[in-house]
C-alpha cells in the first residue's frame, strides 16, 4: 500500500511545480501535498474555459484555501482547436494539449521546474489520450510515480481531511456528448443549465447527455435511490427548462465513462 511519505518524497524531487488543478480529488491530493512539501515553489491552476460545469472554479479555489496552496485560474480556448470541436475519441488530447501549452507559457515565464498532472495508477489502464497530450510535454503524474490507486488516493485524501475527498467525479462538460457531436458553445451551455439545475434540487452525482433535443439524466448510486416520483418529475421539468425538448432519467446508475461507447459516426482512433 502506497504511503503518503513515498507521495512527498516523489515530489520533493521537483525544486517547484504547477499542479494542473480541477478541485477533484485527485489533483487535489497532489496539490495539497505539493503545498506541504515545497510551499511557495508550487501553485495550482485552473483552467476555465466553456466546457467548465458551474460552481467547479469556486470549488476549486476553496479546496485550494483549505489545503494551503497557492491558486490561480487561467484561460484555455480548446474550442479554437478543430479536434477538440468535432469530438473524435481523442477529444481529450486536444483539451490537455491546450491545458499543457498554456501551463508550459506560465511554468517558462515564472521559472517553475515541473508541471505535475492528478493522473493515478488505475488511469493508465482507462482510455485517456489525455495523458499522451502529458507525455508530450513532459508532465509528470506523481501519483503513478508513488503506486497510487483511486483507493489510496481516496484514502490519503480522507486522512489529510482534503475537503474534496469524497467529491464525485465531475469531468467537462464535453463528456456528455456522443462522439462524432460536434462541440459547441451553445451546447456546453445547455448542459450546464440542466446539470445546475438538478444539482440545486439536492442532487450531486450526475451528468445529462446530450442526444440532440433529448437531455438524458444518469444519477448516481445515491441519488437514484431516493428520486422518488415526484422528484422524478422535477428532475425532468428542471432539464426541459434548460432547453430540451425531451428528458428521460436512465434506470441505470451513472457510471463514469459509460458514454464514450455512444457514437453517431463511426470514428477511428488516432
Amino acid at each position: 500500500m502506497p504511503t503518503l511519505a513515498e507521495l512527498e518524497a516523489t515530489i520533493a524531487t521537483a525544486p517547484s511545480a504547477l499542479v494542473a488543478f480541477s478541485g477533484g480529488v485527485d489533483s487535489s491530493l497532489v496539490a495539497a501535498v505539493a503545498g506541504r512539501v515545497l510551499g511557495e515553489r508550487a501553485l495550482a491552476v485552473t483552467a476555465v474555459s466553456p466546457a467548465l460545469a458551474t460552481g467547479e472554479l469556486d470549488g476549486a479555489r476553496a479546496v485550494a484555501a483549505a489545503v494551503g496552496i497557492a491558486h490561480r485560474a487561467i484561460s484555455t480556448d480548446e474550442l479554437a482547436r478543430e479536434g477538440y470541436r468535432r469530438n473524435g475519441a481523442d477529444r481529450c488530447y486536444h483539451c490537455k494539449s491546450e491545458l499543457y501549452d498554456r501551463l508550459a507559457v506560465l511554468a517558462a515565464a515564472e521559472g517553475f521546474a515541473a508541471t505535475f498532472s492528478g493522473a493515478n495508477v488505475d488511469d493508465l489502464g482507462d482510455w485517456r489520450p489525455g495523458l499522451r497530450a502529458a507525455a508530450e510535454h513532459e508532465v509528470r503524474h506523481p501519483l503513478v510515480e508513488a503506486g497510487f490507486r483511486k483507493q489510496d488516493v481516496r484514502r490519503t485524501a480522507a486522512e489529510l481531511e482534503i475537503p474534496s475527498a469524497d467529491k464525485p467525479a465531475m469531468p467537462c462538460l464535453a463528456s456528455r456528448l456522443p462522439y462524432g457531436t460536434e462541440v459547441d458553445p451553445a451546447t456546453l451551455a445547455q448542459i450546464d443549465r440542466a446539470e445546475t439545475a438538478i444539482k440545486a434540487l439536492g442532487y450531486s452525482d450526475l451528468r445529462v447527455r446530450h442526444l440532440g433535443d433529448l437531455g438524458k439524466v444518469e444519477l448516481g448510486d445515491d441519488d437514484l435511490a431516493r428520486a422518488n416520483e415526484g422528484a422524478r418529475v422535477a428532475i425532468l421539468d428542471a432539464v426541459r427548462a434548460a432547453g430540451y425538448t425531451d428528458a428521460e432519467i436512465d434506470d441505470e446508475p451513472l457510471r463514469s465513462g459509460s458514454f464514450t461507447g455512444i457514437r453517431r459516426i463511426p470514428l477511428a482512433v488516432t
